[in-house]
This record gives structure tokens, sequence and C-alpha cells, in this order.
């Protein structure tokens, strides 16, 4: 089983250690797309310590905020900034629910090998991919490079299906890294997207809504169960039922060949 997950917009800091080396990370055919965006960054940040109007500029692009305006000299400093695994870098809601330094070891195995986190910058990375922190959004058009959601949908095209190889791809990405690769034909077919829907009683009727927090953190939830017992399953169906019997309420799968899976909570 392979699973897709979006980044988290803030990240740790790199702490100590060895710069970025792209060609450790996986994915290798994602280098020179790699490579691009990661030379147009820097270019981009790189003149926010002398002039300031450039780090408006640059903070302009990303979309960041004046609060944010720290980031800009941090992608500067991407090539000879400090790395750690991805899966220390990213943080938030999602991450803390997946609790990747608890797990267990057979369960941190199984991550090594299943789990793909999407990235404006990587274009996806597994989680003991060795990254520097960074800020850069799926939403962002970089002057040269362009839309990066459509950036990234040609190198991944081709390198995603080999690591999906013939089983499930379980896609938990958000809207903005979900548009840097759609699976086709028969891999579409074993792909099962997950959404988290709130339930709340309003003068007696049900009313379901879209929660970022119960979203982020029951897909957190979830994914640290398959990783724990060992679930693999093959279909979008069968992944239905092995959510159901770790105590989720699911709905979606009731016609044939269905995807799209909702996942219904009722309190965080």
């Amino acid at each position: 089983m392979l699973v897709l997950l979006p980044p988290s917009e803030g990240k740790a800091e790199g702490g100590r250690g060895r710069p970025l080396d792209l060609e450790s990370l996986s994915l290798p055919g994602l280098t020179p797309a790699r490579e691009r965006v990661l030379d147009e960054l820097v270019d981009l940040c790189s003149g926010a310590s002398e002039a300031p109007e450039d780090t408006d500029k640059a903070r302009e692009v990303l979309g960041l905020s004046e609060g944010l305006r720290g980031e800009v000299a941090k992608n500067a400093a991407l090539r000879t900034a400090p790395a750690r695994p991805a899966g220390e870098i990213y943080t938030g809601v999602l991450y803390d629910a997946l609790g990747l330094a608890s797990l267990s070891p057979a369960a941190k195995r199984r991550a090594a090998r299943s789990l793909l986190v999407f990235s404006a910058l990587w274009g996806a990375v597994g989680i003991k991919d060795r990254i520097p922190s960074y800020r850069l959004s799926g939403n962002v058009k970089l002057p040269g490079t362009g839309s990066l959601g459509a950036y990234w949908r040609g190198p991944l095209e081709s390198a995603l299906p080999e690591a999906a190889g013939g089983g499930l791809v379980l896609d938990l990405r958000s809207s903005a890294y979900a548009n840097m690769w759609k699976p086709k034909g028969e891999l579409a077919r074993r792909t099962a997207t997950v959404r988290v829907l709130q339930s709340q009683l309003v003068d007696g009727v049900e009313k379901r809504s879209v929660v970022s927090h119960f979203n982020k953190a029951t897909k957190g939830r979830i994914v640290r169960a398959l990783l724990e017992e060992g679930a693999v399953p093959k279909t979008p169906a069968a992944l239905a039922a092995t959510l159901r019997g770790l105590g989720h309420t699911v709905e979606g799968d009731e016609e044939p060949g269905a995807t799209a899976l909702d996942v219904i909570v009722t309190e965080l």
C-alpha cells in the first residue's frame, strides 16, 4: 500500500546535520525537476539579506505575510542548510496525530516503505529522505517555472505509477497537492480517497461538514492505525472494511468500484 500525504505549511527547523543531497532522495527520476524548482526558489530569495525590496518581492510571490519574512532568508540558504528526515521536518495536526516517532519498530519500517509526502519543492519525498526546512506552497506560481501544481504533473506522471506498484493507493492529499498528480486507468480504480466529515445535530437535524482540524487529525490517526495493524487492503472496498474494523464509521463504498470514502466523526 502506498499512502500519499500532504505536507505541512509550518515545518520544524533543520537543526544540525549534513546539507541536502538531491541525489539521495526517493524517486530519483524527479531530480532534474527538483533542481529547477530549487534553483529558482533560492535565486528568488537570495537578495533578501541586502535589499528589502527583494524580500518584499519574494514574499509576494510566495504568499507570505510580513510575520513570515524570515522564511525568505531560510529559502535562500536551502543548499547549505542542515537537513533532517522529512518525517521530522513536517509538523502540524496530521503529523502530530500520526506520531511517527512513537510508532512501534515494525510500524516505522512500514511507514518508511509506504508513506510519500507531496511537496511543491521536491515533488514527493519519503519520510526518511533528508531535507532542509523550507517554505513553498503548492498554489505558488514562480516567475520562471509558473504554477507548481501544473509543473509537477509531468515528472510525477512518470515516477508515481512505478512507486505505486500493484497495491492500493490511499490518497490523503489536500486539493493543492492532489492537483500535482492524478492516477489514471487501472491505478485510479485502486486509489482510495478519504474525506472526513464532522456530524452534528442542529435542531434535531444531522448536519455534516468538513472541518480542517477534524479532517487532519482523523487522517493522521487512520494512517497510524493502519501502520500499527500491518493492514494491507488491496482495494478501496477492502480499505473501508478495514477502517470499520478499526472502529471508524465509513460510507461511500456501497456501489461496486467506488473509490471515494467518507469517514464520519462526531468528536475529536
